[in-house]
């Protein structure tokens, strides 16, 4: 019966919450909300020594999603000009989550650059420390003028959170 409880707790484990930094969605503070599409996740401590994740790395990835965020502008929009960027890269792939903007007040090559250097720090950090993640595909949300600023809209009666 040691082997079958050996395997529930290995099991268990694997599905045990991830401290990556590609796994957590940052999201802007209240004020800034409304651009991004995802909920505000746990804060981003730096790992326990030991914890095989290098803090300069964790580090760099917080700085350049900060900088990406501060080039995504969402106010001063007109209808039709709203847009959605994926930000960072999960370890089974794709995005962790995504970013509304406003292409009308947003220098776009600037914002899908940093973008683009935060995703390939991500994707170096999860496999230099063997990070896993669940595999579903996140999609872009809807997203809406209200007041001149792009935000993210309910899609299909799924409210956002």
């Amino acid at each position: 019966m040691r082997p079958f409880a050996a395997l529930i707790v290995t099991a268990l484990a694997a599905c045990a919450p991830s401290a990556s930094p590609r796994d957590a969605s940052v999201s802007n503070p209240p004020a800034e909300a409304s651009e991004v599409a995802a909920p505000a996740p746990p804060s981003r401590a730096a790992p326990a020594p030991g914890a095989g994740e290098a803090p300069a790395d964790t580090n760099r990835i917080a700085r350049l999603e900060r900088e990406a965020r501060a080039l995504a502008h969402a106010d001063g929009c007109s209808a039709g000009a709203c847009r959605t960027a994926p930000v960072g890269s999960r370890p089974c792939g794709g995005p962790r989550e995504y970013v509304v903007y406003c292409a009308a007040t947003t220098d776009s090559a600037a914002l899908f650059a940093k973008l683009a250097e935060l995703a390939r720090a991500e994707e170096a950090f999860n496999a230099a420390s063997g990070m896993a993640s669940t595999c579903e595909y996140r999609m872009p949300p809807n997203v809406t003028v209200q007041g001149g600023r792009c935000v993210a809209a309910p899609s299909e009666g799924v409210p956002v959170q």
